[in-house]
């Protein structure tokens, strides 16, 4: 089993702490973490580009010439897609990029990162993170004491908002529960910060 150090928030060692081998100790499966993430990205997209046809494009009622006898090349319309301000041949219209990748899938692509993050030593155990006020130095005390200078995903065992509002003026730092970790963030930032209340949750949850 993966054993890493748990610390306060001030930096300091407090005790060591034992990771499940079926969440933080498996071989990282490159593959499934690449599709996760194109499939995240993928539902991510709004798809709401649109471009008009030759249809939808105002005016262009008449032909603009007869069509012999001019020596100019037959037109049926001002507004077909080779005129200026001619309708959009093939262009985007709005759809939905959504698809579906299995929930075994899922976990794995988390288990894989949340291993490669303890291979890496890119995991960080912290005993608990409470504050009784809104404050942006707390946090960054916090970052600064855990010797943390990558860009870090903080995670917390549940939604904390004096937690989140106090993170969220931080540029290289971002919080997140259980719950709505994915695989986008955990790729994005380098170091990974967990309450140990996270890592027991984590550990129901992916196991």
């Amino acid at each position: 089993m993966p054993k890493v150090d748990v610390y306060d928030i001030k930096g300091k060692k407090v005790s060591d702490i034992e990771l499940s081998e079926e969440v933080f100790g498996i071989e990282p499966n490159e593959a499934i973490v690449h599709s996760v993430l194109v499939n995240y990205l993928a539902n991510q997209r709004q798809g709401t580009q649109s471009t008009k046809t030759r249809s939808e494009v105002r005016g262009g009622g008449k032909k603009p010439w007869r069509q012999k006898g001019t020596g100019r090349a037959r037109q049926g319309s001002i507004r077909a897609p080779q005129w200026i301000k001619g309708g959009i041949a093939l262009g985007p219209k709005p759809r939905s990029y959504k698809y579906r990748v299995n929930k075994k899938e899922k976990k794995l692509a988390v288990r894989s990162l949340l291993s490669s993050k303890v291979l890496e030593e890119n995991l960080i155990v912290v005993d608990k993170i409470n504050f009784k006020e809104i404050k942006t130095k707390q946090m960054a005390d916090v970052i600064k004491n855990l010797k943390v200078s990558d860009k870090a995903l903080v995670v917390l065992n549940e939604k904390n908002e004096i937690i989140q509002k106090s993170a969220r003026n931080l540029a290289d730092v971002r919080t997140s529960s259980v719950a709505t970790i994915n695989v986008f963030d955990l790729l994005k930032y380098k170091k990974l910060i967990l309450t140990q209340e996270a890592v027991k949750k984590i550990e129901e949850v992916y196991a």
